[in-house]
């Protein structure tokens, strides 16, 4: 099976929102449950990579990234994000080091 891939602004939106659904459209809570996690698990299951291009974007807030991908890494282990995703951006490397710092250390926040 070829690797699984998400281009957030193809997929999802050209304008991440806040952390959670109630605080309006495109957040990091409703990417999680729509796509991240399920193509992480469908990544894991079939053994191959899901890459991520995170280019063509406005920019990702703090509590987009810590809501979808630091939950993802609480959820599942920083160590089997890091080895099942790959970040892509041509934009910016800024970006995708804030990600990954998340994922290594994940934001814990009670709903």
């Amino acid at each position: 099976m070829k690797d699984i891939i998400i281009d957030i602004k193809a997929d999802f939106s050209d304008s991440p929102g806040a952390r959670y659904r109630k605080d309006g459209p495109h957040s990091g809570e409703e990417f999680f449950e729509v796509l991240l996690k399920p193509k992480f698990e469908e990544a894991v299951r079939n053994k191959v990579k899901l890459i991520i291009n995170l280019d063509g974007v406005w920019g990702y807030p703090s509590s987009f990234v810590s809501g979808a991908f630091g939950k993802l890494s609480l959820e599942m282990g920083s160590e089997a994000v890091l080895s099942t995703i790959v970040f892509i951006s041509d934009e910016s490397e800024i970006r995708k080091n804030r990600i990954i710092t998340e994922i290594e250390h994940p934001t814990k926040r009670d709903r």
